[in-house]
């Protein structure tokens, strides 16, 4: 019967386990291809420590933290208003709308509000400090030169 675990002799590669190497270039036999020298690193606790980099993450702390913590104070507020105001949130407005309706509505628009300002902050005061950063690194969109 046929071992099928087994593969039938003859085939070189098979009963061996190895696959034929060419060799790579000019190197003798036996030595490992030589790769080129890669460029040095950016040295990254330096532009962390450099004036540059600790105003950027200065600025963008001051945009973040501040509207991170006022749409936090206004999601808890919502949250707790449907939690312990049931007669001011199911107050109608108009037709079946009521306060908490538009409360949750305005959950959506300030979120996709505030993304929309981080972005155009970004765009403006953010992305070419990091865009200068970059360039002193030696690094052009996230990649080395």
């Amino acid at each position: 019967m046929y071992d099928v675990a087994r593969p039938a002799p003859g085939n070189a590669l098979e009963e061996t386990s190895r696959f034929p190497v060419l060799p790579a270039g000019s190197a003798p036999a036996g030595e490992p291809p030589r790769r080129p020298a890669a460029p040095p690193e950016p040295d990254y606790p330096a532009i962390q420590a450099s004036p540059e980099f600790v105003s950027l993450r200065r600025r963008f702390r001051g945009f973040v933290f501040p509207l991170s913590f006022a749409f936090f104070a206004w999601y808890m507020t919502y949250v707790l208003l449907a939690a312990y105001a049931h007669e001011f949130m199911s107050r109608k407005v108009f037709g079946q709308v009521n306060v908490g309706i538009l409360l949750g509505l305005g959950q959506f628009a300030s979120t996709a509000l505030i993304t929309w300002f981080y972005l155009r902050y970004a765009r403006r005061r953010l992305d070419p400090r990091v865009a200068e950063l970059r360039a002193r690194a030696g690094l052009v969109d996230g990649k080395r030169r």
